[in-house]
């Protein structure tokens, strides 16, 4: 039974970031719906945000206030710090990729995420190469192999590999010349959209990083979550209001758009970021960047067949190239992992092996206390 209760224990993480994974898809693919009816990207984050304040609030009262720690001047600073990587501005790029690409493209991009927060943790110690080793080579050379890919996804966006237009013969003749005059347009928009992603991904890769020392200071998923959502609500907020002064963009219209707030404010930035940090906690943060690829897979499944999704063979290209390159980096972290294990065995098992050493008694005998 201890047995069974330990492996059921091995793969929490595992489950746990699968159900996050698809939460994402299902959000992502919202957030091009409503994005394209016209709705404003920082109103969206600061409702979004907002929700999962509210949501998560009596839940990190409730549940840890008896092991939550004191916050510092220190600890706030992290979850300010975490909220801008993790929330508000990371969240307005994405948003502002996924409108002007596609929630597929978009998540094709959270792929190298993985690979990004890899290079950003060397200098930090977090993670170690020895390329005397074959795990310190499998790292250096699925971070290249990621980076390729990368490259392809951002230079190349080839043909479209399904054709979902319902229009006649004669209504393509005679819309041709329009589609020519906005193909321009197209293609600069899918450039901003591209550069916007890359931001959004060193932000994102950062994120887990920052979260890795918040686990430390302050390991309480719900309390720290709950923090860093307030903070993103209320820096979304000025920006919102700094960008533009019309007050009728935060009036929320349709059930579309409360559905998206509210999913994605419950779901994806409330129970979403808690599970996020208690692996980032378990696992530490390779392992929970790992699990991206599984966002992309996820949107194209639900995407492409129900929302009319577009796929490209550039975005399809790159994006297996990404994951090929990601778990080779995987593999060498697993054989790493492994050897450390074997190395902290072997010093567990020399030390019980070792003989106790000898005890010596001295016994001190006064000189009246002598038989004559």
């Amino acid at each position: 039974m201890a047995g069974e209760m330990k492996g059921f224990d091995e793969w929490k993480p595992f489950i746990a970031m699968v159900a996050i994974d698809f939460s994402f898809a299902i959000v992502n693919i919202l957030l091009k719906k409503v994005l394209d009816e016209g709705m404003n990207h920082l109103v969206l984050i600061t409702y979004r945000l907002t929700i999962s304040t509210i949501f998560l609030a009596p839940i990190s009262y409730f549940w840890e206030r008896n092991s939550r720690p004191k916050l510092t001047p220190r600890i706030v600073c992290y979850l300010f710090l975490s909220a801008i990587v993790g929330s508000s501005i990371t969240q307005y790029f994405f948003l502002l990729g996924i409108q002007y690409t596609s929630a597929t493209f978009a998540c094709a991009f959270v792929n190298m995420v993985p690979m990004v927060t890899f290079i950003m943790a060397l200098p930090f110690g977090i993670e170690t190469v020895d390329l005397k080793c074959n795990s310190g080579r499998a790292k250096v050379l699925g971070t290249l192999v990621c980076l390729c890919g990368a490259v392809i996804l951002i230079l190349y966006k080839g043909v479209p590999l399904f054709d979902h237009s319902k229009s006649t013969g004669t209504q393509i003749t005679m819309m041709d010349h329009g589609i020519k005059l906005s193909s321009t347009r197209n293609k600069e928009r899918w450039t901003i959209g591209s550069v916007t992603l890359v931001a959004g991904t060193l932000l994102w890769s950062s994120w887990f990083l920052v979260q890795s020392n918040i686990s430390k200071l302050y390991p309480c998923q719900y309390s720290s979550t709950t923090i860093m959502n307030f903070f993103g609500a209320i820096q979304s907020a000025i920006l919102g209001l700094c960008t533009s002064r019309n007050l009728s963009v935060w009036v929320l219209r349709g059930k579309a758009q409360v559905l998206t707030v509210m999913f994605s404010g419950m779901i994806a930035s409330g129970l979403g970021f808690v599970g996020m940090s208690w692996c980032v906690k378990k696992r530490g943060p390779v392992f929970t960047a790992a699990f991206s690829p599984l966002v992309q897979i996820m949107a194209a499944m639900i995407g492409i067949p129900m929302f009319h999704e577009q796929l490209h063979v550039g975005s399809l290209l790159g994006s297996i190239i990404v994951i090929i390159g990601l778990y080779i980096l995987l593999w060498g972290k697993k054989k790493e992992m492994q050897k450390l294990e074997q190395v902290q065995e072997a010093e567990a098992m020399k030390e019980q092996e070792q003989p106790p050493l000898p005890v010596t008694i001295r016994v001190s005998v006064d000189d009246d206390s002598r038989c004559p």
